[in-house]
């Protein structure tokens, strides 16, 4: 299987505000899960979106395979702390790389790239670290048929969520003939408007981008040189790497000295890789996705999932109201509503949402006031 894992951490998570903030964002929240992931008992337990993308990366890899986790600087604390909920042997297989600055996902995987292409030519998963999926076995052969295709193609590999109803928040991916055990891609649509995604959803050959990708370093090397050397070339630049580079931590390797990383990253043009590279790309291929998969994009999706949270709450003829807080919240005469307040206690800024269900997408509204008010303190 894969020789290493990227795992890409470094969002800020804002459609689930203030619970996500940057002190604390969405990959760190928990969520409930009814295992079909993990545990051979079926019981609910919570875990962070961020430790079931470390089981994922863990369950694709060679058996000398790594991971490397590519997250802001500031949230050392919150991965070295769930990495710790990892045995020994699965941490020593682990890397984390700091990143100072963000410069969004084209940056993150030239880093990586980068990181792991120091070793010779790598087979390499992308993964997302805010996502549910599920089960991990189905997601185990899907990857499988990612790794063949990125080898014996030569190719991008993406991988495409069947849609089940017309999402506008989501990009698709077209796909022309099959090959083998993926799908030529002819292009990629950026989110479309509600009569464009359901012409998607009749036409039977658009799928969802998952924002995860396979392909070897070397091939990849060679598409950031040719498609994004405003990306790329300043991270090529960067100097072998000795072992004084490395601190370790609770058992977890930390890259904190890459000669030049800092200034690497200032250069680097700030963009998304779907942008960069995946659209323009033009060998790509995509899996179809057997497994079940969850982008939580909004508090009407988390709720229902949402894991134990501090909270009392005392009401008064409220009805169906859902509360996440960790300060005490009192409801009275009220119904249907969303209620999240944070007290600052995890580091960000006190901060109160109150929202009707079915209301919640409208936060994106609320984070554009607070950037437009110079408030990004708030978030």
């Amino acid at each position: 299987m894969f020789s290493d894992c990227i795992i890409m951490a470094g969002g800020s998570g804002t459609r689930l505000w203030p619970a996500s903030n940057a002190a604390k964002p969405k990959q760190f929240l928990t969520y409930r899960s009814k295992d079909s992931e993990n545990t051979p008992s079926g019981c609910a337990f919570d875990q962070t979106f961020f430790a079931s993308a470390i089981e994922r990366g863990l369950a694709v890899l060679a058996t000398d395979g790594r991971l490397i986790i590519i997250a802001a600087e500031s949230y050392t604390p919150l991965v070295l702390a769930e990495c710790e909920r990892f045995g020994e042997e699965a941490r020593r297989r682990m890397v984390l790389i700091p990143e100072p600055e963000a410069k969004n996902t084209a940056a993150a995987i030239a880093c990586g790239v980068k990181y792991a292409a120091m070793d010779g030519d790598r087979a390499i998963l992308v993964l997302t670290s805010d996502h549910i999926i599920a089960p991990l076995e189905v997601f185990k052969v899907n990857a499988a048929a990612a790794y063949k295709t990125a080898l014996n193609q030569d190719a991008l590999v993406v991988f495409g969520i069947p849609p089940s109803r017309p999402e506008t928040a989501y990009g698709y991916i077209e796909v022309a003939e099959r090959l083998g055990g993926a799908f030529k891609v002819a292009s990629f649509r950026e989110k479309p408007d509600k009569l464009t995604a359901e012409r998607f959803l009749e036409a039977g050959c658009f799928y969802w981008n998952s924002g995860m990708f396979a392909f070897t370093s070397s091939f990849m090397l060679g598409e950031f040189a040719r498609l994004a050397p405003d990306v790329f070339m300043s991270f090529d630049r960067l100097s072998p790497l000795s072992a004084s580079a490395y601190t370790t931590k609770s058992g977890l390797q930390i890259l904190g000295a890459w000669a030049g990383l800092a200034d690497a990253y200032h250069e680097s043009k700030r963009v998304s890789f779907d942008y960069a590279i995946a659209e323009r790309c033009v060998r790509t291929f995509m899996v179809a996705a057997d497994f079940a998969w969850r982008d939580i994009g909004s508090w009407d999706e988390y709720a229902p999932l949402a894991g134990s949270s501090e909270v009392e709450v005392y009401e008064a003829g409220a009805e169906s109201c859902f509360v996440d807080a960790d300060i005490p919240v009192a409801l009275c005469g009220v119904k249907d509503l969303i209620v999240v307040a944070r007290s600052g206690k995890d580091g960000g800024a006190p901060s109160v949402l109150v929202a009707r269900k079915g209301e919640t997408q409208r936060i994106r509204e609320i984070v554009e006031q607070i950037r437009d008010a110079g408030r990004t303190e708030l978030l």
